[in-house]
């Protein structure tokens, strides 16, 4: 199973194709998700890539972590889960 990276400060003109491109130097990419906006389209300027295994998603960190891409520098790291968030009753819970 593969691993899913976070890619941080993104140009706004940075294209999915060619932050795949960046990757598929280090390994095989399974998917790429560029962020954007849902009304715009207009990217947010980060993106998920998921690699085939952990040890090109390993490699890919370390190679790409603070390289720069269309004069931005990248912000690489291991994809973190999305926290829950609360159940909107104020932080009050025990009912």
């Amino acid at each position: 199973m593969g691993k899913k990276i976070y890619v941080g400060n993104l140009a706004f003109t940075t294209t999915e194709e060619s932050v795949t491109n960046l990757f598929a130097e280090h390994g095989t990419v399974d998917s790429c998700n560029l962020i954007t906006d849902r009304d715009s389209g207009q990217s947010k300027g980060f993106a998920f890539v998921e690699m085939s295994t952990n040890d090109e998603a390993q490699g890919a960190i370390a190679a790409l972590s603070g390289k720069e891409l269309e004069g931005r520098q990248l912000k690489v790291n291991e994809a973190r889960d999305r926290e829950t968030k609360g159940g909107g009753r104020g932080g009050r819970g025990g009912y």
